[in-house]
């Protein structure tokens, strides 16, 4: 039997961006839809997307997901372009009008997660702030203080 690497299971049916809640102070979140092909559906289902680096823009009156990565995979073709294409989003009126307004104040549309469990593919966005680095600086203390703590107890 040949040698297995450790392999880090993923949540079924999530594909989530870690860096989101590090590199941002994040407020309430709202679940939208996405426009995609069939291809890109099943390659999401097979858990092959990526969202780091990914961002939502408003664009006539409509959000776009950019920068986001869907993988071609065994049976799934990709073209280059297709993988990280501009995808439109799904949301209602009201939902958009209060996501432009946040961006008029300055701050950004972050996407969480990608929800491929259930009929829909849906992704979780939210209205955040960028940290600045010595916020970043703060919360790694923080999280290494408790560690320690937890550590001394047990």
């Amino acid at each position: 039997m040949p040698y297995n690497k450790k392999v880090m299971k993923k949540a079924p049916g999530k594909i989530v961006n870690r860096r989101a809640r590090f590199d941002y102070e994040l407020g309430d979140s709202l679940s939208v839809g996405l426009q995609l092909t069939g291809a890109e559906t099943k390659a999401l289902r097979m858990g092959h997307g990526q969202l780091r680096g990914a961002f939502v823009n408003v664009k006539d009156g409509e959000l776009w997901l950019t920068g986001a990565q869907i993988s071609s995979s065994s049976g799934v073709p990709l073209s280059p372009d297709e993988q990280t294409r501009s995808r439109k989003l799904l949301a209602k009126k009201r939902e958009i009008d209060g996501l432009m307004a946040a961006r008029q104040q300055g701050k950004s549309i972050i996407p969480l997660e990608l929800l491929t469990r259930g009929r829909y593919i849906k992704l979780k966005i939210a209205v955040g702030k960028g940290r600045k680095k010595y916020d970043k600086r703060e919360t790694l203390k923080r999280r290494q203080q408790e560690r320690d703590v937890r550590r001394q107890v047990s």
